[in-house]
Formats: structure tokens, C-alpha cells, sequence
């Protein structure tokens, strides 16, 4: 009698876990030099792998790092970050609509690990997001920043400067490049993508308004107009985007 072998499918966090290894090794350089300047700025090193504990997320604490070498007080440094960050708002929602998992708990921390990479993997990732898949992209991106931010504290003082200056780009060459596949995949997103740098752009550089507001409002106004624009203009062909 013969038989027949099955091969096991991959679990979806396993899965997710492979999605996310390039955002791991992609957080490792910025972690590290995170780290690295968490040692300059007096941080102790249980207060620099806490924060990365509590937080995840680089803009947010390289900022956080640089107010505290000026001093600011509490309330400033959680306002700024909380501006900086409100677009995760606008995340969480998007990739609410991808997933069908009704537990309040398991959405938390979903909304506690979507950075802008790990967001850019799963919300242009096809068809809706199981939650094994979401929890693998997170995890093994959370344990990369936390553990490599510990490493650079303890090592990260003993890099070449050279290499160490080159570290501050691989925060955005990262996210370029997670970003250009769906470029290449959704005319909308390349739409999205210019009009929001566009904006932002002006209204940091010409209007003047702070970063973190100038990201806040470059986000919303980007995301509804261009949303109304292809609304129009598929309606108008009678096809779907």
C-alpha cells in the first residue's frame, strides 16, 4: 500500500517571523547606535534597554535622547513623542480592517509592536492578517531592537567613528527599502508617498510648523485627498484601483 506524505504547511507565525527577519537585521545597526549614544547621553544601561522595553520605537527615543541631553523636562519629552507618534493611530486602524481578531488583548499588543517597517510588511502584505502572522513579525522584530540596543551599549563605544556616522542613514535605507515593492505594486501608494513627503515639506519648511505636526498633518490631509482623488477617478473608469 502506498503512501502518501504531506508536507506541512508553515504556521503563520513562523511565517510572519520570516517576514520580519529584514526588518531584524535591518534594526540592528540603529539599535546599536542607539545604544551607542543612550552611554553618551548618561543613560544607565538598564535605563537604556527599559526604554526600549516600554517604547520600540527609534524616532521616538533618538528624540527622546537629545531632550534629554538638553534638559527638557518630563511633560515635553511624552508630548513631543506623542505627536511624533500619533500617526500610529492611523496605523492600527488600517491594520485593524486587514484582521479578524476580535480579543481586546492580542489587538494591544499588535498596537504596541507596529512600527513604520513592521507596518509597511503587513499592510502590504496580500489578503487579510491571521494573528500567528502578526505576533511573528512583531516578536522578532522587538527582540532585535531590544537586544541590539543592549549590545551597543556594552560594544558600541569601541566601533570605528566612520562606521558609527554611517549608522544614522540605516533607519531610512531600511524603510526605502521595504517601502519600494509596493511602490511598484499600487499607483496609489506612489501617489500617497509623494504627496506626503510634498506636504510635509512645506509645511515644516515654508509654513514653518514643528515636525511633529508638520508629520501629523502631512499624513492626514495626504491620506484623505488622495483617498477622495482615486475614489473619483475609479468611479470615473468604472475600475476597480
Amino acid at each position: 500500500m502506498a503512501t502518501t506524505i504531506t508536507a506541512s504547511k508553515p504556521s503563520s507565525f513562523r511565517n510572519g517571523l520570516q517576514a520580519g527577519v529584514s526588518i531584524a537585521i535591518g534594526y540592528i545597526p540603529i539599535a546599536i547606535t542607539f545604544g551607542l549614544l543612550a552611554k553618551s547621553a548618561n543613560l544607565s544601561i538598564s535605563e537604556t534597554i527599559l526604554m526600549s522595553l516600554l517604547v520600540f520605537a527609534g524616532a521616538a527615543q533618538y528624540m527622546s535622547l537629545n531632550m534629554i541631553v538638553l534638559g527638557s523636562g518630563v511633560f515635553e519629552i511624552v508630548m513631543t513623542t506623542f505627536i511624533l507618534n500619533i500617526r500610529h493611530f492611523l496605523m492600527s486602524a488600517s491594520l485593524n480592517e486587514k484582521m479578524n481578531e476580535p480579543n481586546l488583548l492580542k489587538k494591544s499588543l499588535f498596537a504596541f509592536g507596529i512600527t513604520d517597517e513592521t507596518f509597511s510588511v503587513t499592510a502590504t502584505k496580500e489578503g487579510s492578517i491571521k494573528t500567528g502572522y502578526m505576533f511573528g513579525v512583531i516578536a522578532i522584530a522587538y527582540s532585535s531592537w531590544v537586544v541590539s540596543s543592549g549590545i551597543g551599549y556594552v560594544i558600541g563605544s569601541s566601533l570605528p567613528s566612520s562606521l558609527q556616522e554611517s549608522m544614522a542613514v540605516a533607519l531610512y535605507a531600511m524603510f526605502i527599502g521595504l517601502l519600494i515593492p509596493s511602490l511598484k505594486q499600487h499607483r496609489k501608494v506612489v501617489v500617497l508617498a509623494g504627496t506626503a513627503a510634498i506636504l510635509n515639506s512645506a509645511l515644516s519648511l515654508v509654513f514653518g510648523i514643528a515636525a511633529g505636526w508638520s508629520i501629523v498633518l502631512a499624513t492626514l490631509f495626504s491620506a484623505v485627498g488622495v483617498e477622495i482623488l482615486f475614489r473619483k477617478w475609479t468611479q470615473g473608469d468604472g475600475k476597480d484601483e
